[in-house]
């Protein structure tokens, strides 16, 4: 490729395998050799930094936390943006009035419902990435802490559940001007998805990386597997869906590559020309 390119990696169903920290080799190996290659190599993920904070020993040129929330550029950090108190007051009020299973997502931590950990216990595998990456995320202790001892720290996202959609009506009804349901397929009887700051997205979070960095967004690259990576999708210059990905977001991509346990990610780079 005649422009270093700079490439932003989802993490969930993408980078490693749903719910874990441990990317397959082939996926290390071709990010090594594609930032050796002297192309730059981002998180691109809906975990905060506490969740992906095992990640970052393997070495990346930054990341883009919650969303697009929380954006760091080598180390400095170029973007914050939790909820204002009023917006978490409306949110909290809206989902929890509405009988929807929430998990609150702050920089640091994140604080759980307990009816979440008792529903995603009583369903059967095989689920999609962001319904595993929370049951993992609840079984081995990834900092996710009950609800009960939420401490007022900054919120950035919620991820929610319930069991029919009509119970997010009146959440979309008072909060859809100012965010974003960024729903997943309906799994097992489960719908689930986050709601996202409309003043961020996983795209914008690449903008600004770009803009930091004087770069061109036709000189990203960006690769995802489910909804909450539209965003990314649609702004990289090319853009990758993994073959576990959703079937929607696969038609949005220019590429499609195998699934991440089938050395996707590896494949993906060599078809590029990264690594």
């Amino acid at each position: 490729m005649e422009h270093k390119k700079l490439i932003f990696l989802d993490v969930d169903g993408t980078l490693t395998p749903a719910g874990t920290n441990v990317p397959p080799q082939s996926a290390l190996d071709a990010i090594r050799a594609a930032r050796n290659n002297g192309h730059r190599v981002f998180l691109c993920t809906g975990r905060n930094p506490a969740m992906t904070a095992p990640l970052r020993a393997y070495g990346f040129d930054g990341a883009i936390h919650c969303a697009g929330g929380y954006v760091i550029c080598g180390d400095s950090v170029i973007y914050d943006r939790p909820m204002t108190k009023e917006e978490q007051q409306s949110v909290t009020e809206a989902l929890r009035g509405g009988s929807v299973f929430c998990i609150f997502e702050a920089k640091d931590a994140s604080f759980g419902d307990d009816r979440v950990d008792k529903l995603l216990k009583k369903i059967p595998g095989p689920l999609g990435s962001e319904l595993a990456r929370w049951r993992r995320a609840l079984e081995e202790d990834h900092g996710v802490v009950p609800l009960s001892d939420y401490d007022g720290r900054p919120v950035y996202k919620v991820s929610f559940m319930c069991l029919r959609k009509k119970q997010l009506r009146k959440a979309k009804a008072l909060l859809e001007d100012r965010f974003q349901f960024c729903l997943q397929d309906f799994v097992l009887g489960i719908v689930n998805g986050e709601l996202i700051n409309r003043a961020f997205s996983k795209g914008d979070g690449m903008r600004r990386i770009c803009e930091h960095l004087g770069a061109a967004l036709e000189d990203t690259i960006g690769f995802g597997d489910s909804m909450n990576d539209l965003s990314m999708i649609e702004t990289a210059g090319v853009s990758v869906c993994m073959g576990n990905g959703n079937a929607k977001l696969k038609k949005r991509a220019d590429i499609v590559c195998p699934p991440v346990e089938q050395d996707g990610l590896a494949a993906a780079f060599a078809q590029l020309g990264l690594a």
